[in-house]
């Protein structure tokens, strides 16, 4: 092996790492961006002719299950929904009493006593829906009039199978550094999926809003962490589209702490993980129809973490050189900012231009500890609830 071998091997480290990271954080969006502009699929709309049941699943929810019941009633989407129901995952308060006494007919509740997660609901309730459509909501957001009609419209084109809606952040006066870096990275999430639904299929669905064909929905592993994504993928597995339509408004207000935003984060991080264990069949491409955003969009996000530990150490043993010497400088800069939008979050100090490396640092801090995560099994798929306030969100 020459003297030059080891600097070889770091630079080649390097910058296979950088480039990576290129890709996964810049250069997917942009080629997916210019297939659904060169390529694109447009959907066939109309008036759709058919039922649709809407599932809302719920654990203690008795503060939120009645405004939510009513936002659904009072909107002009009331007469296209046969049914509502709410499924009761072993709550312990009184949301079951609530829903009964709503005194509406084509609401119900089914209360089952133990709590076993969202997935084991999911697959007993779906396969008795009326519905053609099975519309699937959280509790917590408040739908924009016309979404729900929104949804069907695209059901009409009979490729389509699974339509997701928009989770839109409300901003306030005041909002924490999280708060401003969590949107201005969903901002940034619903780029790539508009981008994903013109040229072919998301890979998963908003989970406050979606839409499925009931004949495409297959039960899925009880220990699912990620419903949202595993229902929606067997669908498109079969041959169906997965799209996304911004017109579907569901609104909600994003985490206002990091450690609120960590937690979450990294569950989701863990159920991606877990998602290549549950179906390692979607990792192959003559077997996943939409193997390029599945890989691109859920998997190689995951190793980032690694790309950027790999990056920042060969970038310190080539240091001695001027270029290298100036990029590990980059890298550093980056990173300090990074803690400094820390620092101000913890003191409750604002500084907006912070928020994207505070974010961007915390989330593939976060991946990386899902990967432990996923590998003891430390989440679960019954969910929990964080408390920041007035407010709680499901983690």
């Amino acid at each position: 092996m020459s003297v030059n071998a080891p600097t070889a091997l770091w630079s080649f480290i390097l910058w296979t790492s950088l480039i990576s990271l290129f890709y996964i954080f810049i250069g997917y969006p942009v080629l997916v961006a210019l297939l659904a502009r060169f390529r694109p699929r447009p959907v066939r709309r109309g008036i759709p002719a058919m039922t649709v049941s809407a599932v809302i699943s719920a654990y203690n929810e008795e503060g939120r299950i009645g405004d939510k019941l009513r936002n659904l009633l009072n909107t002009d989407a009331n007469e296209l929904l046969c049914e509502i129901i709410v499924a009761s995952d072993g709550s312990t308060d009184r949301t079951a009493e609530l829903v009964d006494s709503m005194a509406n007919p084509k609401v119900k509740v089914i209360a089952f006593e133990t709590r076993r997660g969202k997935p084991a609901v999911l697959n007993d309730i779906i396969p008795t829906c009326r519905g053609e459509i099975v519309l699937l909501m959280d509790a917590r957001q408040q739908l924009e009039e016309g979404s729900i009609e929104a949804l069907m419209e695209n059901f009409v084109d009979d490729e389509v199978g699974v339509v997701s809606g928009e989770l839109m952040f409300t901003r306030e006066e005041g909002d924490s550094l999280a708060a401003e870096g969590m949107g201005s990275y969903w901002t940034y999430e619903k780029f790539i999926r508009k981008a994903e639904a013109e040229f072919a299929s998301v890979p998963g669905a908003t989970g406050a809003l979606y839409a499925i064909r009931k004949d495409l929905f297959k039960p899925i592993p009880a220990e699912t962490l990620l419903d949202d994504v595993a229902i929606p993928m067997q669908a498109v597995v079969k041959g169906s589209r997965c799209i996304f339509d911004e017109r579907a408004v569901v609104y909600d207000r994003p985490s206002t702490s990091s450690r609120q935003e960590s937690i979450r984060k990294r569950r989701t991080a863990a159920g991606n993980w877990q998602l290549t264990r549950l179906y390692p069949v979607w990792l192959l491409p003559w077997r996943n129809p939409i193997w390029l955003q599945f890989v691109s969009h859920k998997i190689l996000r995951l190793l980032a973490p690694g790309f950027l530990m790999l990056a920042f150490a060969a970038n310190l043993v080539l240091s001695h050189d001027s270029f290298y010497g100036c990029l590990l400088a980059l890298q550093i800069v980056f990173y300090v900012l990074a803690a400094v939008g820390s620092l101000l979050q913890s003191l409750g100090v604002r500084a907006r231009f912070l928020s994207v490396p505070y974010m961007f640092v915390q989330l593939n801090a976060t991946t990386a500890l899902a990967f432990l995560d996923a590998v003891t099994g430390r989440h679960g798929a019954a969910w929990t609830k964080a408390y920041d306030g007035s407010r709680s969100e499901t983690t």
